[in-house]
């Protein structure tokens, strides 16, 4: 069947190449990101899809050295509770490099607004689509920052609601994710917790399956 609405083969290369060579970047130079590519990234971010174009996300550039570092300390805290947590995998935890905060040349938050509809469309049964939503900006950006040459890192690790007040935050607005943004040195060959022999990735035939859960045919 003849498809006019693919794009040139060229294009779709590209596409696939930028979706392959994303990286979760935690090593950083500190060159200052370009305003005018800065601007495109977060445009593209704010293309995302989202339920019932809700538009849910909301992006907060840090520019304040102390607030930065607050941060820091922030995700310091919540690694040691991690590692805590983790039990005899705590010690090899502490020893992954888990953050670029100090030394990315962009440091954004990504977070949910506060008085989402709460019915809208899929959320009535799924409320947790303004989350997906969210999600999907981020990967945008992801994917935008990797095709300029720029590295990204989602970090998770923080306390939200500490976070929020150090970001004065309104109640019901919560941050999903600390993005550090900006030039690396190199990206990682294949993803760094594969490298540092922390996980392995599972192949997509153990994760397709046909018509009832579990079933890989």
């Amino acid at each position: 069947m003849n498809n006019d609405h693919r794009y040139s083969e060229v294009e779709r290369a590209a596409i696939y190449r930028v979706i392959a060579e994303r990286r979760d970047m935690r090593h950083f130079l500190p060159d200052p990101v370009d305003p005018a590519i800065l601007k495109r990234i977060l445009a593209a971010a704010h293309q995302a899809p989202s339920v019932g174009l809700m538009q849910p996300w909301r992006f907060i550039r840090i520019t304040d050295s102390k607030r930065r570092l607050a941060m820091v300390d922030i995700v310091d805290k919540e690694r040691e509770r991690t590692a805590e947590a983790l039990g005899e995998r705590g010690e090899a935890f502490m020893r992954l490099k888990v953050e670029g905060i100090r030394n990315c040349g962009e440091l954004l938050v990504a977070a949910l607004a506060d008085g989402r509809e709460k019915h809208i469309f899929g959320r009535r049964t799924l409320p947790e689509m303004d989350l997906a939503s969210v999600a999907c900006a981020i990967q945008n950006l992801w994917l935008a920052a990797r095709a300029e040459g720029l590295g990204m890192g989602w970090v998770s690790l923080f306390d939200p609601d500490e976070l929020a007040t150090l970001l004065a935050m309104p109640s019901g607005s919560k941050p999903a994710a600390i993005l550090c943004l900006g030039h690396v040195a190199e990206f990682y060959p294949t993803p760094m917790l594969i490298q540092e022999g922390w996980a392995e990735e599972q192949p997509l035939q153990d994760l397709l399956f046909h018509n009832t859960w579990g079933d890989t045919g």
